[in-house]
């Protein structure tokens, strides 16, 4: 039989060409819940700093299905036990591990369903695609809740060394054009072994991984908490929550998109339990649902929306500028009392109330490694697996452990902030 006739090739510009086998996979791939994820941009609103990160949750996920296909190989060739079916259980949880994501990726999370995260959505729409494909997904749901017995498959998926942050830090540096970002992959993956059931890395391998740590910080930085990703994160946030505050009051928005409709009126909750309605108005959302929207508010009658989406659009964005707690109270009033000023220039209502969409006070969080819940393990020269920021050679790794917080307001760009 021609082998070729059983893969489907992709074309990557990180990996390469990538080997798709035909089966199970493949028609994952091509099922419309899994090609939703073109139209859902990777790295949300960070298009508008880095003009070229109009990459997608697709590409990211057939890319985390190549290294999945790598390190599984890999494991094998080390005398790792697995067994086909676990391979592909693996494997889809791999690809399938983001398909709960919803427009824009993170920005708008926690703006559309109450007490929710994407994880919680891709884990019901795994159920669902189970019963459609009578029970082929039992293994990968297993291994993606970390029910499966052989506990370093679900590592693969859910780690601090997980095939996701390896992925997708190679791709959004790639596009983004920070190269601080770069990760060496392939040494990863190829010093990965499994050790008492636990994903190690071997010794020769603690120097890409240091490089990993410190490519994770220098992303965030400079990428994922960029001030102006900030600002149009939080300026979309404003937009969403006063349509959702004019529906409250009775006034009349068009909202052309139907699925947006539903989440914006219906204003439902995933705490008890995500609904199969919920879920089918969420699959029939993307990036383009938001923008359609957005193009419709600028003629909304209701000034502050219509202003506010017009700065969106053409992105005429608000200030981020990072604060110290150290006199917040009266920079709060200060704020406050400069935008009213601004608003009222403007022809804008003036009020308190409406001066609060044009503030917004927040903190920046992330975290390289956090070494305390759930290690990376390095293998010594004595075969035994020791915590990595005790096994490397340099100190600073322990500074990367500590998470950097940074308070921020974001205001109007007119502002004269005394905030030292």
């Amino acid at each position: 039989m021609d082998k070729s006739k059983q893969y489907k090739i992709f074309s990557d510009p990180i990996h390469g060409f990538i080997s798709v086998p035909k089966g199970i996979i493949l028609k994952l791939i091509d099922h419309p819940y899994v090609q939703r994820l073109r139209r859902i941009r990777q790295l949300g609103l960070g298009y508008l700093v880095f003009p070229a990160a109009e990459h997608s949750r697709f590409s990211h996920a057939i890319g985390a299905l190549e290294l999945g296909q790598r390190v599984l190989k890999n494991l094998q060739e080390k005398d790792t036990t697995i067994s086909d079916p676990e391979i592909n259980g693996t494997l889809i949880a791999i690809l399938l591990h983001d398909i709960g994501h919803g427009p824009l990726s993170h920005t708008l999370e926690h703006s559309l369903i109450k007490d929710f995260n994407h994880e919680m959505m891709s884990l019901k729409i795994m159920e669902k695609l189970n019963q459609e494909f009578d029970g082929a997904l039992t293994t990968a749901i297993e291994i993606f809740t970390d029910q499966y017995p052989k506990k370093f498959l679900h590592q693969l998926i859910s780690s601090q060394l997980d095939i996701d942050r390896l992925d997708y830090l190679k791709r959004d540096s790639f596009f983004t054009g920070v190269s601080e970002g770069s990760v060496g992959i392939n040494r990863i993956l190829k010093t990965m072994r499994v050790i008492n059931g636990n994903v190690v890395i071997e010794k020769k391998g603690i120097y890409a991984i240091e490089n990993y740590i410190l490519s994770r910080r220098l992303m965030y930085m400079q990428v994922y908490l960029h001030k102006t990703v900030l600002s149009a994160d939080s300026l979309l946030k404003k937009i969403f929550k006063r349509v959702s505050y004019l529906i409250k009051n009775g006034e009349q928005i068009n909202i052309p998109s139907e699925p947006l409709r539903y989440f914006l009126e219906k204003r439902p909750s995933a705490k008890k339990v995500i609904t199969y309605e919920m879920m089918g108005h969420y699959l029939s959302l993307d990036d383009h649902d938001v923008m359609i929207c957005l193009k419709s508010w600028i003629n909304s009658k209701d000034p502050i929306l219509a202003d506010l989406t017009l700065r969106f659009l053409n992105r005429s964005l608000f200030r981020t500028t990072f604060i110290n707690k150290k006199g917040l109270k009266n920079l709060k009033s200060d704020i406050l009392a400069q935008t009213k000023k601004q608003l009222k220039k403007a022809g804008l209502p003036d009020d308190d109330h409406s001066a609060g969409f044009y503030i917004d006070f927040d903190k920046s969080y992330s975290e390289a490694y956090k070494y305390e819940n759930e290690s990376i393990w390095i293998l010594d020269d004595d075969q035994k697996a020791i915590e990595f920021s005790k096994a490397a050679d340099t100190k600073h790794i322990i500074a990367l452990t500590q998470p950097v917080v940074k308070p921020y307001v974001v205001h109007l760009k007119e502002l004269n902030l005394d905030v030292y």
